[in-house]
């Protein structure tokens, strides 16, 4: 079978799968309802920021649905090891490098339209809810496509600590620290802070909402697109090191 082939096989077999989990399926509603959600929540209880943005205001709820997405992509991989069924699939797929390439194309393209589609219907509803000329409207094009894409890097950061560390709980934990704690450390590295506290998916999807909190000192005074990119090479390594354990170790 060649290559192009085993990894359209290797696709459908992960699709199959993530559809027939539950905990993903629901975790994976969750992260497309809670933006709308928290859109809702903040325009009727009119607890916007006088200096936020329309945009920023909507997507109030847009980082914990990120950390959902992580955590959809810990347990893509971490629920297979948990029923032992990752064996089966190596079995099927004897190609670990397929398995995980199309582990990571289906979380990172199921979370960019999940959140692409979530989040421009949560700021939409925002704006209609929000009183007109109060906030200023922020510049939804093109960071919501910005946006989506964070939400495929989470995706992939927490496929790739899934599949180091093998274990759900610990996964999960791992993945949401690595999205909270640059922000928090940051600002005790100096000159580097720019650099440390933008290293978080959830670092970026802030400066990209432009809501009032992505302020230097908790998320990095790197721009949102420049974060971005740093975050996606970061991820990218972080996911090479977790294929080179996989290939070295048993099932």
């Amino acid at each position: 079978m060649t290559t192009p082939a085993l990894g359209s096989r290797a696709l459908a077999y992960e699709w199959i799968k993530f559809r027939s989990v539950r905990s993903t399926v629901w975790t994976t509603v969750a992260t497309a309802v809670l933006p709308v959600l928290g859109a809702v929540f903040v325009a009727t209880t009119g607890s916007l920021q006088s200096d936020d943005t329309v945009l920023g205001g909507s997507l109030t709820l847009s980082v914990v649905a990120q950390m959902l997405a992580a955590v959809v992509g810990a347990l893509v991989v971490t629920g297979e090891y948990s029923s032992g069924t990752i064996r089966t699939t190596f079995a099927a797929v004897p190609g670990r490098t397929t398995v995980l390439v199309a582990k990571a194309a289906l979380v990172a393209g199921v979370m960019y339209v999940l959140a692409l589609a979530s989040c421009t219907a949560a700021y939409l509803v925002g704006d209609a809810l929000l009183p007109d000329g109060r906030y200023a409207q922020g510049e939804p094009l093109p960071a919501l496509f910005g946006i989506a894409a964070s939400f495929a890097v989470a995706a992939v950061l927490g496929l790739a600590v899934g599949t180091l560390v093998r274990h759900s709980a610990g996964a999960v934990t791992t993945v949401i620290g690595l999205l909270l704690l640059p922000s928090l450390f940051g600002p005790l590295f100096g000159d580097a802070e720019r650099w440390i506290a933008g290293l978080s998916p959830t670092a970026a999807l802030e400066k990209l909402t432009q809501t009032s909190d992505a302020a230097a000192g908790t998320v990095g005074s790197l721009g949102p697109w420049p974060s971005l990119l740093l975050v996606a090479a970061c991820t990218t390594a972080i996911a090479l090191g977790a294929l080179a354990l996989l290939r070295r170790r048993d099932a």
